[in-house]
């Protein structure tokens, strides 16, 4: 699993490598979505309620697990190492506290306080004036990514707040991926990125498709595993995105870093390792992961 989600995000630098616009991308990504997870869907019997309740968590959670996030990742993917935004995805729990203190569900815990601060000193180091980035203007990129990481908290926490209105994991990565689509149509359209899906397909568009479907195939196996292992347990898949992400941008994209990125992402792990759910936390519900979303 960790292989799996580490190496999307090599897989979206080659996508955007093209030109292609984020909202074509986006809505491929979400229809190449929505056909796999209705196979997923057919095979194991489920069928997609639309109430008004089930169409509201559609609808927030393509918004603030898809439509918004992945269209900071495209545009920042330009920009940066990939290995960087891989890096910068283990900021996602760390946010997460913060605004579950603030919605309260969590009490506050000291050495959670000092997970965020491990994670600021991360980025910190990824900021700082040529110490680590290739290219200094890179620099302004780099808030843009962490709005994707800030999406993802804003996600699970919605999650675990308001709920799903009963629906399980797979209808709402269904529902959802069906109404990102809806939502990012008109926008890719007025935009102009229009992408036509008629072959040959070259590198960016395979890198899209296999994205997409290593997304699809490896959340399905996310949450057989909570259900095998409970949540806890799974989620110390976060550590293996980070650290694949970045071994697959060596070997996919050539990439190479300064010293002090290796640095920056240990105080992120550190970080991560310290904002981690105890044991206590093992009947938590099920996160519901967008597409791109490697918060576990």
């Amino acid at each position: 699993m960790g292989a799996g989600w580490g190496i999307t995000q090599p897989l979206t630098k080659l996508a955007v490598s093209t030109g292609h616009g984020h909202f074509g991308l986006i809505f491929w990504q979400l229809v190449i979505g929505a056909m796999l997870m209705s196979v997923i869907a057919l095979a194991t019997g489920r069928r997609l309620p639309l109430t008004c309740a089930a169409l509201r968590v559609y609808a927030v959670i393509a918004l603030i697990g898809t439509v918004l996030p992945n269209t900071a990742s495209y545009q920042a993917a330009v920009h940066l190492p990939s290995g960087v935004l891989s890096i910068l995805l283990s900021l996602i729990p760390m946010m997460a506290f913060p605004i579950a203190l603030g919605l309260g569900l969590e009490r506050f815990r000291l050495w959670r306080l000092a997970g965020l601060g491990l994670g600021l000193g991360g980025v910190t180091l990824l900021v700082l004036p040529g110490a680590s980035l290739p290219d200094p203007a890179m620099v302004i990129w780099v808030p843009v990514a962490v709005i994707a990481s800030l999406c993802y908290a804003f996600e699970g926490n919605y999650v675990s707040r308001w709920g799903t209105a009963g629906l399980d994991p797979v209808q709402v990565l269904l529902g959802a991926s069906a109404i990102g689509a809806v939502m990012t149509l008109p926008l890719m359209l007025a935009s102009g990125q229009w992408i036509s899906p008629r072959a040959p397909y070259g590198v960016a568009e395979w890198a899209l498709i296999g994205s997409s479907t290593v997304h699809v195939l490896v959340y399905t196996a996310f949450v057989w595993l909570v259900g095998r292992a409970g949540a806890v347990f799974a989620v110390q898949v976060s550590y293996l995105v980070t650290g694949f992400g970045v071994i697959w941008a060596m070997l996919l994209l050539g990439e190479r870093y300064a010293p002090l990125i290796w640095v920056a992402m240990a105080l992120m792990m550190a970080g991560m390792a310290l904002v981690q759910p105890r044991p206590k936390a093992a009947l938590a519900p099920v996160p519901v992961i967008g597409q791109g979303d490697r918060r576990a």
